[in-house]
């Protein structure tokens, strides 16, 4: 599940407009099927094809940003404040002490040319951290935890159909965000991991994205949240994964986790122990920064306003968003206005909407 989407759901979809969860998942569901249909009409297609190569590598430089970002406030290095909005954390703290450890380790290791050197980092952070008393060891190795899904098979689509004019809004919401986080980290993880073609295009693009859509109806009868794309992904491509037999093995390994429950809920669950692995993720997706044609200042303004306002607005789309809108004024300012695909005319006007409007 997507943690901005899931927010969205829990606050702002049920507590305050007061939707039962039920209702909610229905709306999960019925997002998923537009999703979906779209993806079958090629509709999503034509939006990737459509972005800007300077705007592609924006994306990718964005997440890098926004994924350190998340791994500095993780180990503690980045804080709120009241005056300033963040500062620098206490860094003698036990766990910005252990997360420096656990980033020293994997630069060490990534400067050696280790293979596996994040994976290996935060083994290797987590044995700091046990050892520091910063957490407890594992009771045990192998061990099941108590699963329960009462949420399962929950999903009320009725009750969506018949107030189809209340929960219009709902849809249209999910749809939006989920349509463009996932293109945002698509493009982001395919360009990190050279899948791009010459033209910039990525090929069996339409392939990715029904996978996203079904998995966000499947999510909503399993009873959770819009499900989308992680930008966590970049940690695998990172370490040389580039085919689907990588997240297929991924996808075993998590379910032998399930066996070891006590070693990965102590390692899973400490953020000082993965907040080393976000930061390296995010120096080396950082780099497609370099590809941004910014002597053309018409690329360089877009591409700079979707870098810096993905982590500062805490949102992949958000970032996007300024970027499809953003791009069409400047290149209309430069006498460039034939340069802009269509499509990005139209969405960078829907985007521009949807902020007047909501």
């Amino acid at each position: 599940p997507g943690m901005g989407l899931n927010a969205y759901f829990s606050y702002e979809l049920c507590a305050v407009a007061g939707v039962p969860w039920q209702v909610g998942l229905g709306v999960v569901f019925i997002s998923g099927l537009v999703f979906t249909l779209l993806t079958l009409v090629r509709a999503r297609e034509m939006i990737v094809n459509a972005i800007p190569r300077s705007l592609k590598h924006a994306i990718a430089a964005g997440i890098g940003f926004f994924i350190a970002f998340i791994g500095l406030q993780h180990a503690g290095i980045i804080v709120n404040s009241d005056v300033t909005l963040v500062q620098l954390g206490d860094l003698g703290s036990p766990n910005t002490l252990v997360a420096l450890a656990g980033v020293a380790l994997i630069v060490a290791m990534m400067a050696m040319k280790l293979r596996g050197a994040i994976l290996l980092g935060v083994l290797g952070t987590g044995v700091i951290a046990v050892a520091s008393g910063l957490i407890e060891a594992p009771a045990g190795v192998f061990g099941l935890p108590v699963i329960e899904n009462p949420a399962m098979f929950k999903l009320d689509i009725a009750a969506v159909f018949r107030n189809l004019h209340l929960y219009l809004a709902p849809i249209l919401i999910l749809l939006f965000f989920d349509m463009f986080d996932t293109i945002g980290t698509l493009i982001g993880v395919s360009e990190q991991a050279g899948l791009l073609d010459k033209d910039g295009k990525l090929p069996r693009v339409n392939h990715a994205l029904l996978s996203d859509s079904v998995g966000t109806m499947v999510g909503a009868v399993a009873g959770t949240s819009t499900v989308t794309a992680y930008i966590e992904s970049a940690a695998g491509v990172s370490a040389g994964g580039r085919t689907g037999l990588a997240n297929m093995v991924t996808g075993v390994l998590f379910v032998a986790a399930i066996f070891f429950y006590p070693v990965v809920k102590v390692l899973g669950c400490c953020d000082p122990v993965t907040a080393p692995a976000l930061i390296m993720v995010g120096v080396l997706m950082v780099r497609s920064v370099a590809r941004i044609a910014w002597d053309d200042i018409t690329d360089a303004i877009p591409a700079f306003l979707t870098i810096i306002l993905m982590p500062l607005t805490f949102s992949i789309a958000h970032g996007l968003a300024i970027g499809f809108i953003s791009w069409p004024l400047v290149k209309i300012c430069g006498g460039k206005a034939r340069e802009v695909h269509w499509l990005v005319y139209v969405l960078g006007a829907a985007f521009a909407m949807r902020y007047i409007c909501l």
